[in-house]
């Protein structure tokens, strides 16, 4: 089922068995997101090929009930949901759990782009964020697939009371993408007591210890 917020930001409610604590709560946290695109094809070579999306759940093409009390919802679509094969590592990877990513394409009418008249920092979706590593080899690999990096940040950029090293890529109709490679996470700040994970296994799936 869909929901929207006091913001008129549109939620999406989906059953899913991949908890990180099952504490019998009827909903928990993030799956994935719906992307809207001009070519699911086109858009593969990004959300399969870079970002490992390789599994197809789901591509189908026709007009969908669930999306009928949407606006435009009535036409018809080509979606295609991805998940991924391999699990994902790192010092975060328990915390996020599995994910999904949809791609939807409208056939019936040409769409406005999600960030057009939008400001940063407005109550909506400003891009789509991911916990990565190795970000110089992740430069390289988006720059030959045609996704080059639009901005990216020194090695170590201080991020608050974290630093990492961060950039942003935009998909082939303009989505923001962002990667993070987080250096520093902080544990206990009055006693200045910091997660370092620049030297870390990032197979490591504890963030302690």
């Amino acid at each position: 089922m869909f929901l929207k917020d006091p913001f008129d930001n549109i939620l999406k409610i989906k059953e899913s068995n991949s908890w990180y604590q099952d504490k019998k709560n009827d909903v928990g946290g993030i799956l994935g997101t719906a992307i809207g695109v001009s070519n699911i094809d086109t858009s593969l070579k990004l959300y399969r090929d870079i970002l490992g999306y390789d599994i197809v759940e789901f591509d189908k093409t026709g007009v969908f009930k669930d999306l009928s009390s949407l606006n435009n919802g009535e036409k018809k679509f080509r979606r295609i949901v991805l998940s991924h094969s391999e699990e994902r590592v790192g010092g975060f990877s328990k915390l996020f759990g599995a994910s999904q990513i949809e791609l939807i394409q409208c056939l019936e009418n040409t769409p406005n782009k999600i960030f057009e008249d939008r400001y940063w920092g407005d109550l909506g979706y400003i891009h789509l964020c991911f916990d990565v590593k190795n970000m110089e080899v992740l430069k390289t690999e988006c720059l030959e697939k045609g996704v080059p990096f639009q901005i990216i940040s020194n090695p170590s950029f201080k991020m608050g009371e974290a630093n990492g090293h961060w950039g942003y890529i935009e998909d082939f109709d303009g989505t923001l993408i962002d990667f993070i490679e987080t250096h520093k996470v902080p544990l206990v700040k009055k006693l200045g007591i910091n997660i370092n994970l620049k030297n870390r296994d990032p197979k490591n799936h504890c963030l302690i210890g």
